[in-house]
Formats: C-alpha cells, structure tokens, sequence
C-alpha cells in the first residue's frame, strides 16, 4: 500500500520594521527579539537588520511588515516581503 505525501515546505517568517526603503524594490527591516540572558536571567532585545524583496513597492518607513526566507536574489537579498501588517502613521 503506498500513500501520497505532500510534504509542505516550511519557510522562515519573521516579523519586523522597515527602516529604509530608498531602494528600488528592497526595503531594509529590522527586526527584534527577547533573549534571556544565560547567567542573569534578565531579557535583552536582539536586533538585526534583513535585505528584502518588495516586487511592487508598496513598504514605507514605519510598515510593520512579515518576511520570508527565499531563494537568493541578490548577493545581500534572501527574504521576500509577504504582506504588510500595519502601515505607517504619518503625523
């Protein structure tokens, strides 16, 4: 008896800040986490900023947006922009 698996592939997400988007269709995001520290015990916030792919230009500064892992497009771009969850409040 042989069965048909489809396997999902599961891609990396990550959620974070644009912080630049000067680029033709590449937005800077940074995104933070919480790490506990291994010998205090106290929480520190981890950033790291991510080259990503937005096709259709539509990220502003302040976009909270979710990326995820993709093949290389260019030499610094791995990520994609998936969708825009809260744009930008402009005051």
């Amino acid at each position: 008896m042989t069965e048909n698996n489809v396997e999902m592939k599961l891609t990396r997400t990550l959620i974070g800040t644009v912080t630049s988007d000067k680029m033709e269709k590449t937005v800077t995001v940074l995104v933070e986490r919480k790490v506990k520290h291994p010998l205090y015990g106290k929480y520190v916030v981890k950033s790291k900023k991510y080259h990503a792919h937005d096709e259709s230009n539509q990220c502003g500064i302040g976009d909270k947006v979710e990326i995820a892992e993709c093949r290389p497009v260019s030499k610094s771009k791995s990520w994609t922009v998936t969708k825009v969850l809260e744009k930008a409040v402009i005051i």
